[in-house]
């Protein structure tokens, strides 16, 4: 395994090997050889310098090893020289994380994402298939046009795969809006978890709602959304979601065919960004995240005031000491859903961040009015009230779109 020391200099070159060791071993590959290669300047032909590819080629041949994961985005030329180099496959850094989200995809929606991703990857790269490809064929209307190469008529055949590919999408991404907007007639704030793959997320979800989710030190463990109901202390019901972790350098195809996934956390009330506290690397993992969110509000996908709306959240906090131990700044909260400590914490400043985004209103209602009383409980927090020959008198904290439902007129 190459690593590739110069692609982001604010990492540190260890952390950035580990990383990939950790990537590689998520789709089970055996890592018996691995090395930070400093880079002086990138060569087109094969990114690295020849006595770099030369001292590999003698490690690789010892150590008998089948593929190599270079920790860097290759051209389809570079991929190409440097199997030549080395008589084995290799892979990028892209292609390594798009196999391992072809591995891990449950649902229908992430199984489309992903063979969208590969397909546009894969279109790039038909230059690096056998000689087969440069056959020419005549044509038979449905298979091509007269001398159409093999490579030209995969292509055209990937095209049309991601064409209809992109239109099941939408038609995924209109039903998850209905499911949204269903979610916002009941309705109960959405409190979405986002973070660096790995950072616990998952640990948390589970922490918090009590629910299965697959929880493992293993990098990109959840690559589909979960969401469950959460009662926080107020009583106030929500609903909690856990994302795809994000990563340094995610592939641009994924970005885009993820999407859908991420709206999830643009439409969400509270956002938890959840970071390993114990990690050597937080600060540029913390970097990582917020610069795929910044993405997303260029892209019109996340409003630009997404920050107010965020807490940061101190994972990891057993393995510095416990919470008291974790240098929390800005309003970030210590906790460990390993162990529980500071859950309690964490749930309290979701509550308060919620109701900050809420309208306090008050109310008379006839005494028989039993039915908007009690919409008005389970969809407000009531934090008075007064009964009295008149009626009961109510001050109720709302959010905005409730208080216009409530408040709108009867039809006739």
């Amino acid at each position: 395994m190459a690593g590739d020391g110069s692609v982001d200099a604010s990492r540190a070159a260890a952390a950035r090997l580990a990383e990939a060791v950790g990537l590689a071993g998520a789709i089970g590959l055996v890592v018996v050889h691995s090395a930070v290669l400093p880079l002086r300047a990138r060569r087109p032909s094969t990114l690295l310098g020849s006595g770099q590819v030369e001292d590999q080629r003698e490690a690789i041949a010892r150590e008998d090893v089948a593929v190599v994961v270079v920790d860097a985005q290759l051209s389809p030329v570079q991929q190409r020289n440097l199997e030549r180099g080395w008589n084995c496959k290799v892979i990028d850094r892209t292609g390594l994380i798009l196999d391992i989200f072809g591995e891990r995809a449950v649902t229908r929606e992430g199984a489309l994402q992903v063979e969208l991703a590969h397909l546009d990857y894969q279109r790039s790269r038909l230059v690096r298939s056998w000689t087969h490809l440069e056959r020419q064929r005549g044509g038979f209307g449905f298979l091509g046009g007269p001398g159409e190469t093999q490579i030209e008529a995969d292509r055209r055949l990937i095209g049309e795969r991601i064409v209809r590919l992109r239109q099941e999408l939408e038609q995924v991404r209109r039903t998850r809006a209905l499911h949204r907007g269903a979610r916002r007639r009941v309705p109960f704030p959405v409190v979405a978890l986002v973070g660096y793959t790995n950072a616990g997320k998952s640990t948390l979800f589970n922490a918090m709602t009590g629910a299965g989710v697959v929880a493992r030190d293993q990098l990109f463990a959840t690559l589909d959304p979960t969401m469950r109901g959460i009662r926080l202390p107020s009583g106030r019901r929500a609903i909690l979601s856990d994302t795809v972790g994000f990563i340094s350098e995610l592939p641009t195809e994924l970005i885009a065919a993820f999407r859908a996934t991420l709206e999830e956390v643009a439409s969400a009330d509270v956002i938890l960004h959840v970071r390993d506290a114990a990690h050597p690397d937080s600060a540029a993992q913390r970097a990582d995240v917020l610069g795929v969110l910044g993405g997303m509000v260029a892209d019109g996908v996340l409003d630009a005031d997404w920050p107010s709306r965020a807490i940061e959240v101190l994972n990891k906090a057993d393995l510095l000491g416990g919470c008291d131990e974790v240098p929390a700044r800005n309003g970030a909260i210590a906790v460990s859903a390993l162990t529980g400590e500071g859950l309690a914490a964490l749930a309290a400043a979701i509550d308060v961040r919620i109701a900050a985004g809420m309208e306090l209103a008050d109310y008379t209602l006839p005494p028989d009015d039993g039915a908007r009383l009690a919409w008005l409980y389970r969809h407000g927090e009531v934090l008075q009230r007064h009964d009295d020959d008149r009626g009961v008198h109510l001050t109720v904290r709302l959010a905005p779109a409730d208080r216009a439902r409530f408040e709108r007129p009867a039809k006739p």
